[in-house]
C-alpha cells in the first residue's frame, strides 16, 4: 500500500487533513494512552487535552530517496579489526554516554514519538465508545422542531388570515390615489361651470359640455370599488426550527447523616462526569441541585456539595420536588431531561415503596434517562431492593453500586456503553 503524505499547511503552520489522518491511524495506540492518562487524573481535569506518546517505530513514514545503483564495496580507513562479513555485537546497555534507555540491535535509537490531543480530541477518545441513551425522542442531529412565527403581510392565503385593518387600510389608500385626479378636475369643471352660468343659460353648448363632464367624473369616481381583491392583505406565517439541543440534567443527592464527605466527593465526580459526557450532544444544558435528608430543597452548586445541614433521609421528598420542578420549568416538548441521583441506599422502609410509585407513575414517563448510583461499601439497602422493580420495569432507568472513587469510571462507562442493533 502506497501513503503520500500531504504536507501543505493550513493555518498556524498545521495540517488538519494530516492530523486527522493520524488520528485514525494510530486510533489504538492513542485509545490505550488516554485510557491510562484517565486513571492517572482527577474527574475535574477530564477535559483539557492529553501529551501521548507513540513507539518511534510505530511512525515511521516511506521516504523517497536515490540509490547508488549497481554493487559496489566500501573501504573504511582506521579498520584493523573487522573483516568482509563479520557480525558486529550489539554494545552494552551502559557503555554510550548520555541516554538512560536500552540501546537498540544496531546500536542506534530514537526517543518515542510524543503529541498534544487537543481536548475535543481527548473528550473524543474518551467518549467514542459510549452514547446518550434514548435520544430517539428528538433526533438531535438529523432532525429540528419547527414552529410558526409571524412574519409580515402576503397578497395571499385563506379567508381566515385576513388582516382587515391591513386591507382597509390597503383599499383607502388605493382609493385615495385613483380618485384624487378626477376629484381634484371635478372640482375645477364645477368652478367654470358657475362661472359660465352667470354669463349664459343652461341651453348654452359649453354649459352642457361641461354638465357631461362633471357627470362622468362622478360615474368614474363612484366606479372605483370599495375593496378590491388587489387590496386584500392576509397574515404570513413561516416555519423556523425551533432548536431541541437542550437538556436539562438533575442531580439528586442524599445529604443525611450517613453520607459522609468522601462519599459526596463520591457523588460530585460522578455528576461532573455526566455534565461533561451531556455538553457533547446538547448545545445548552440546565443543572438543576436538589438536595435532601428528612426534606428536599433546590439549591446552588456550593450549598449542594458543602452546606452541612443534615438530618434522617427520606427520599421520596427529593423525588416530588423533581417533579414539581419539572411541571413548572421544563416541558418535555422543549427539554430533554436526565436525573442522577447519588445516595447511601439508606431509607425509611414505608418511604421506599414511595419512591417506587413515584418513579414509575410520575417522573420516568418525563425523562430522557435515570441514573441511580448506591455508594456503600455494605450490603444494598431497601431503597435498592424497590429501585430493582423499577429497573425490571423501565429500560431508561438504571442503577449501579459504587464502593469507591475508583469505580467511578467502569460504572459510568458500563450504564451508558453503546447498543448493538441488529437489524
Amino acid at each position: 500500500m502506497v501513503h503520500l503524505i500531504d504536507r501543505r499547511l493550513n493555518g498556524k503552520n498545521k495540517s488538519a487533513i494530516n492530523r486527522e489522518r493520524f488520528l485514525r491511524r494510530f486510533k489504538g495506540q492513542i485509545k490505550e494512552a488516554v485510557t491510562r492518562a484517565v486513571k492517572g487524573r482527577s474527574i475535574t481535569d477530564i477535559e483539557s487535552g492529553e501529551k501521548v506518546s507513540i513507539p518511534v517505530k510505530d511512525v515511521s513514514e516511506p521516504v523517497f530517496g536515490h540509490a547508488r545503483g549497481g554493487v559496489w564495496e566500501t573501504v573504511h580507513p582506521g579498520n584493523k579489526e573487522y573483516q568482509k562479513g563479520d557480525h558486529i555485537d550489539r554494545p552494552d546497555e551502559n557503555g554510550g554516554k548520555g541516554g538512560s534507555g536500552k540501546a537498540s540491535q544496531d546500536g542506534e535509537g530514537e526517543d518515542d514519538f510524543v503529541f498534544e490531543l487537543s481536548r475535543e480530541e481527548f473528550l473524543n477518545f474518551f467518549f467514542e465508545d459510549l452514547e446518550l441513551p434514548n435520544l430517539v425522542k428528538t433526533q438531535l442531529t438529523a432532525t429540528e422542531a419547527f414552529k410558526q412565527v409571524r412574519a409580515g403581510y402576503s397578497t395571499d392565503g385563506t379567508p381566515s388570515n385576513i388582516d382587515v385593518v391591513r386591507s382597509l387600510k390597503g383599499a383607502l389608500g388605493r382609493r385615495i390615489a385613483l380618485t384624487a385626479g378626477p376629484m381634484a378636475r371635478m372640482n375645477e369643471a364645477r368652478e367654470e361651470l358657475d362661472e359660465l352660468l352667470e354669463k349664459h343659460d343652461e341651453s348654452d353648448p359649453a354649459v352642457k359640455a361641461l354638465r357631461e363632464e362633471i357627470r362622468l367624473l362622478k360615474t368614474r369616481i363612484i366606479g372605483i370599488p370599495f375593496i378590491d381583491p388587489f387590496d386584500l392583505r392576509y397574515s404570513n406565517r413561516v416555519r423556523v426550527p425551533r432548536p431541541h439541543t437542550q437538556a436539562v440534567m438533575f442531580c439528586v443527592m442524599d445529604v443525611s447523616g450517613s453520607m459522609d464527605e468522601q462519599k459526596k466527593d463520591t457523588a460530585k465526580r460522578f455528576f461532573i462526569l455526566l455534565y461533561l459526557f451531556l455538553t457533547r450532544a446538547y448545545e445548552k444544558i440546565e443543572v438543576v441541585f436538589v438536595r435532601h435528608h428528612t426534606q428536599a430543597a433546590e439549591v446552588n452548586e456550593h450549598d449542594f456539595f458543602h452546606a452541612r445541614d443534615t438530618g434522617g433521609t427520606v427520599v421520596s421528598s427529593a423525588l416530588k420536588l423533581v417533579h414539581q420542578i419539572i411541571a413548572e420549568r421544563f416541558p418535555t416538548n422543549d427539554w430533554n431531561i436526565y436525573i442522577a441521583q447519588a445516595s447511601d441506599g439508606d431509607n425509611w422502609d414505608s418511604d421506599s415503596v414511595v419512591c417506587k410509585d413515584i418513579l414509575l407513575g410520575d417522573i420516568l414517563p418525563l425523562v430522557q434517562y435515570y441514573a441511580y448510583i448506591e455508594i456503600t461499601e455494605g450490603e444494598p439497602q431497601n431503597l435498592w431492593a424497590e429501585y430493582e422493580q423499577v429497573r425490571e420495569a423501565c429500560s431508561h432507568f438504571a442503577m449501579r453500586k459504587i464502593q469507591s472513587p475508583a469505580d467511578i469510571y467502569p460504572v459510568f462507562r458500563d450504564l451508558f456503553k453503546k447498543t448493538v442493533s441488529h437489524t
